[in-house]
């Protein structure tokens, strides 16, 4: 689909050509060629759900085993600031983790606090990540996208996501973002991994 910009400049206008189609499924830039396996921890923050009933953390672990990855840690852990703190940092320490994939609590509602505990926690973030799940979730749910802090980043040289608790968040994350990249980005952290 090809879709005409107005962009309106001091000067005159100026009229571009957006693909869309080519917008969303360029190719990756630099395609990881090597099989590589990822150890994850696949994390959900809920004050209500227990491991029977973590649609959304059963969804994380089968989409990592799917994409060949491993899932070396899984918790639940209540909506609270100090306790997702401490499991972020006791699994940054872990030598066996590369990447930790944390689920629920990125809205605004007051007990949604992860965002707010774990954006504090990075040492670098990846502005882009929630940039892009806020743009591709437009599409889906339109302008309630606005309410999600999806945030991505580096702590203690592990790579760090959280994603909202939604299913359909989830799947939009793992198979949009973070798969396609998910190698790519752990080299970047650790060159020799």
């Amino acid at each position: 689909m090809v879709r005409f910009v107005w962009l309106h400049t001091p000067y005159d206008k100026v009229h571009l050509h957006v693909n869309l189609a080519k917008l969303v499924m360029s190719p990756i830039p630099h395609p990881d060629v090597q099989p590589l396996v990822v150890n994850c921890a696949v994390i959900t923050v809920s004050d209500t759900r227990s491991i029977e009933t973590d649609q959304s953390g059963q969804l994380l672990q089968s989409l990592l085993h799917q994409a060949g990855h491993r899932v070396g840690d899984y918790a639940l852990v209540r909506d609270e600031p100090t306790q997702i703190q401490a499991l972020l940092h006791t699994l940054c320490q872990r030598s066996d983790l590369e990447a930790l994939i944390f689920n629920g609590g990125t809205g605004i509602a007051p007990r949604d606090t992860t965002y707010d505990a774990i954006a504090r926690s990075l040492d670098k973030t990846l502005p882009g990540f929630g940039e892009l799940f806020r743009w591709l979730s437009y599409a889906e749910i339109g302008s309630r996208a606005i309410a999600s802090r999806a945030v991505a980043g580096v702590c203690q040289s592990k790579l760090v996501f959280s994603i909202p608790g939604s299913t359909a968040a989830v799947r939009l994350a793992m198979e949009r973002l973070i798969l396609p990249e998910l190698k790519h980005l752990v080299k970047q952290i650790n060159p020799n991994f």
